[in-house]
């Protein structure tokens, strides 16, 4: 009795219909099993945690800050509270008591057991505030404040007026028309410069594993045995999408633990303004990539040793650094137009889109520009990868091939 096979559905059939599935896999697998990318993206995750971690330790050690002052008369007791006041101007919870003494020995006595932190006494007009080891900053900046206040005051009751009238129309006012605080300003300027970063080492180390993958195989030869049962343009493809899977997987893990991590620190309020555009970073970080993915493969292809790499690849290497440099120094106008420059815009858009800055139709209208730069690039580097794969004499120019035919 014969038995009839459904060829259409045989592993063999569709390893046939989709080398590049195979040739994806094997860079997947190759790379995870590779000791020295497994223990940086542990230690960059560690680095990630450990930070966040200190920040979250310094943040919850941050009390309110409480001093004793020792004083010797009314008047001091008055000030003390003026200093408590100008603390809790700046933290509600700080507080500042007084303890009375006789005189500055006894005063002395208590700063050097430590049962207070200073001393205000008044000699003549002139107020002195003691310590042992040096008055903490905050301490002696509001009572330089309360003792000029209570100077003031005392000085207009002399002229025949009152405080608030002497200090009328001394106060400055500030506003910032940005809508944005000190603190979140910040955020939005870390939050670039962690987009910045992702893509530019993402790009660069995966990119040249990609070069170094491509013309480690043509100096072996073996690329000649892989063209003979593989497409080059499947070739291509599945090192090129397995390398984009490798860096979106490594860059979604970065993300996801330092947001975890961050929801732990005192910006935790933040975390939920980065959701959209932390998803439009998706999309352009995968395009952009993938655009500088074909060059990476061309690069390597153009290469006959391992020795050539460091010519074919300068371009791009001193392009990505180039693009890194200049998106993380646009504002203005010129941030507007760099976020829709291919590539750039990985960087820019989405920092636009945390400032606020961006309107919905933005995003979209520069992902479609950096989808139709993929398409070039990828179209351009395809060709200079197929022409100069199976050159094999020496290093191809991009003169040479380009005059080459498929």
């Amino acid at each position: 009795m014969s038995t009839s096979t459904d060829s259409s559905t045989s592993p063999a059939t569709q390893e046939q219909t989709r080398p590049w599935a195979l040739v994806a896999a094997r860079e997947v697998r190759v790379k995870l099993t590779d000791r020295n990318f497994l223990i940086s993206t542990g230690l960059t995750l560690l680095l990630i945690l450990g930070l966040l971690g200190m920040q979250a330790f310094f943040a919850s050690r941050d009390s309110a800050p409480a001093y004793t002052v020792a004083v010797a008369s009314a008047d001091g007791e008055a000030l003390v509270g003026q200093v408590e006041s100008a603390l809790q101007a700046d933290g509600p919870e700080a507080t500042v008591k007084s303890v009375t003494v006789e005189d500055g020995d006894a005063g002395n006595a208590l700063l050097t057991s430590e049962d207070a932190d200073a001393m205000l006494l008044q000699e003549g007009q002139t107020w002195t505030l003691s310590s042992d080891g040096g008055v903490p900053g905050d301490l002696g900046s509001a009572a330089a404040e309360a003792v000029r206040s209570a100077a003031l005051a005392s000085n207009a009751d002399a002229a025949g007026t009152s405080l608030p009238a002497l200090l009328d129309n001394t106060d400055l006012a500030t506003d910032d028309i940005s809508g944005a605080d000190e603190t979140q300003q910040g955020v939005i300027t870390i939050a670039g410069l962690v987009f910045g970063m992702l893509f530019y080492l993402a790009s660069l180390t995966f990119g040249i594993s990609i070069a170094n993958s491509v013309v480690e195989e043509k100096q072996s030869r073996i690329v000649e045995i892989l063209a003979a049962v593989i497409p080059t343009r499947a070739l291509l493809a599945g090192k090129v999408l397995g390398n984009t899977a490798l860096a979106f997987g490594q860059m979604a893990l970065v993300i996801g633990v330092s947001l975890i991590g961050l929801s732990f620190t005192e910006y935790d309020k933040y975390v939920p303004l980065m959701r959209e555009p932390l998803l439009w970073y998706l999309p352009f970080f995968i395009a952009g990539f993938i655009a500088l993915a074909c060059m990476w493969a061309a690069a390597g292809a153009l290469a006959s040793r391992v020795e050539d790499l460091q010519s074919t690849t300068m371009p791009l290497t001193m392009s990505l650094i180039l693009i890194f440099i200049v998106a993380l120094n646009l504002d203005g106008f010129a941030e507007v137009v760099g976020s829709y420059v291919p590539v750039m815009s990985t960087i820019l858009m989405p920092v636009r889109l945390l400032s606020g800055e961006a309107s919905w139709w933005e995003p979209v209208a520069s992902l479609g520009v950096t989808l139709a730069f993929c398409y070039v690039s990828i179209s351009f580097g395809s060709k200079l990868y197929r022409r100069a794969l199976m050159q094999t004499q020496g290093r191809v120019t991009l003169k040479q091939a380009l005059a080459m035919r498929d």
